[in-house]
């Protein structure tokens, strides 16, 4: 097949699939909600809680945590003797890993609090 039209498949497939997906969902979720609507359910099941996340605090320790991995991995290979092609990757996946456990514990800990004085 032509390679030209294959960079335009490809994109276009892909498009489709995600629209259908999503067309999906949402339609499906509407019909669930107007059956339930007719049975008679109360309205208020469809209302969610908004949790109190702080989406910039955790991508702030992710980024804090990359800089951390990098800065350590340096370290190791400049003094420790470690290969720089498995230090870096591993460094940067080992901190920022810690960096989103510290900030789902942070979490926790904020919406217990909450509740506390609710």
């Amino acid at each position: 097949m032509n390679p030209i039209v294959v960079g335009l498949l490809v994109p276009l497939g892909s498009f489709a699939m995600i629209f259908g997906i999503v067309y999906l969902v949402v339609t499906s979720r509407n019909r669930e909600r107007m059956a339930l609507i007719e049975r008679g359910a109360d309205p208020t099941l469809f209302e969610t809680k908004k949790k109190a996340t702080s989406g910039t605090m955790k991508v702030g320790l992710f980024f804090l945590g990359i800089g951390v991995g990098i800065v350590v991995a340096y370290l190791l290979t400049s003094a420790g003797g470690m290969e720089e092609g498995a230090a870096y990757p591993a460094m940067i996946f080992i901190f920022g890993g810690i960096a989103l456990i510290v900030s789902n514990i942070w979490q926790r800990k904020q919406e217990k609090e909450d509740e506390l004085k609710q």
